[in-house]
């Protein structure tokens, strides 16, 4: 095996590396000629460095049954997952460069990931391109709103078709229609927010009068946040979306109020309240009801966060009110999209579907999306495929 100079990152194997495993001539090409890259947005092969060519056989190892066709195929990468979502290794067929994917060390079946190496490059190379709004997306930069969308998941999916025959793998097509949906707001250089999340987005999604615009009175002196209180007055959150209730029945409580409220001035449960608890306002119910989760923001910085009433605990949620409006608009349009489809999204391949969510949310709003050791609720969500809230 060998590697290009230090400038680039290229893996190549040679032709004695391949003999055993490749005779398929234009992967046998790739991967003696220009070789594959270490790592892109989305992938890495870097394995190959690690562990050299090797079957799948070989690779999972111990007492798992593996159907036939699948033992010989060669592991030479893995998909990169967001944090604390198992990854899939990337599989190839040395006699037919067919590209498979495949979860470590149980393989129970095998998953189409792209008809030959090349075609996957160029997969990632424009995944790439979209995520940075270069090459063939250029022109969308700086453009934002739905029509935004809709044009960068259309060029992505029509790019995607090419080679595949129209049968674009649920990986790309997940990627395709969801990541896409990062581009529906912009940045937020006038409201003082990460966002600039229209109310006009959350009208057309949610519909008009679902979504709740605040009055002053309805907002506590606590609220401190200039951009946070124009913004629930002015852009406002629905009042129902996937797992969020809004509180519509009076003006928004403190976090000590709402407790005092329920129970009697003491969470339900064994804890205390933050001693910051006045700053903190109640927005919403999160989840269902017996979990006893509360989205709360903090007064005086606009960050919003989950309380936990059984464990008394805040953790982060979103960066702030307009990334809160995005992830509710994005799990709702998410279902809107699947529906359209008849939940082939959600039924092809959940935990790649779960992965495009992740990314997408991590675009716009990295709190607590990319941490390997902190609890974040979206995240979890996100990743639960038997309460199946995607």
């Amino acid at each position: 095996m060998g590697t290009t100079d230090a400038g680039t990152t290229a893996i190549t194997l040679t032709e004695a590396e391949l003999d055993r495993y490749v005779t398929h001539a234009p992967t046998r090409g790739l991967l003696a000629g220009p070789g594959l890259p270490a790592r892109t947005d989305v992938l890495t092969f870097s394995p190959l460095r690690t562990y050299g060519l090797r079957t799948l056989a070989d690779a999972a190892g111990g007492p798992f049954h593996l159907a036939e066709e699948l033992r010989s195929r060669l592991v030479i990468g893995e998909l990169l997952d967001p944090a604390g979502v198992a990854r899939e290794s990337i599989l190839l067929d040395g006699v037919t460069g067919e590209v498979t994917t495949a979860r470590l060390p149980d393989p129970s079946g095998s998953r189409p990931f792209a008809p030959s190496l090349d075609t996957l490059l160029r997969f990632a190379a424009v995944t790439e391109e979209l995520a940075g709004l270069r090459g063939r997306f250029a022109s969308l930069a700086g453009r934002y709103g739905p029509r935004t969308v809709a044009e960068a998941s259309r060029r992505l999916l029509a790019l995607f078709e090419e080679g595949t025959d129209g049968r674009v793998p649920p990986y790309w097509k997940a990627a395709a229609l969801i990541r896409p949906l990062a581009l529906v707001a912009g940045p937020g250089t006038v409201s003082g927010l990460t966002l600039e999340m229209p109310g006009r987005v959350l009208d057309q999604e949610f519909g008009h009068g679902r979504v709740v615009r605040f009055e002053e009175v309805d907002l506590p002196v606590t609220l401190t946040h200039e951009p946070t209180r124009r913004f629930l007055r002015e852009t406002g959150l629905p009042e129902q979306a996937v797992l969020f209730h809004a509180d519509t029945d009076g003006p928004l409580p403190t976090l000590r109020e709402y407790v005092t409220g329920e129970h009697g001035g003491r969470p339900d449960g064994p804890g205390e309240l933050p001693a910051h608890s006045d700053h903190l306002i109640r927005l919403g119910r999160l989840g269902r009801p017996a979990e006893g989760n509360s989205v709360v923001l903090d007064g005086r910085t606009g960050a919003v966060l989950t309380f936990s009433e059984p464990e008394a605990s805040l953790n982060p949620l979103n960066s702030d009110v307009s990334t809160l409006a995005f992830t509710l608009w994005l799990l709702h349009h998410e279902r809107t999209i699947d529906g359209h489809l008849g939940h082939e999204l959600t039924t092809a391949a959940y935990d790649q579907l779960a992965a495009a969510m992740i990314h997408t949310l991590a675009a716009v709003d990295p709190t607590g999306t990319l941490q390997d050791s902190t609890w974040h609720y979206w995240t979890d969500l996100f990743r639960d495929e038997p309460g199946g809230v995607l």
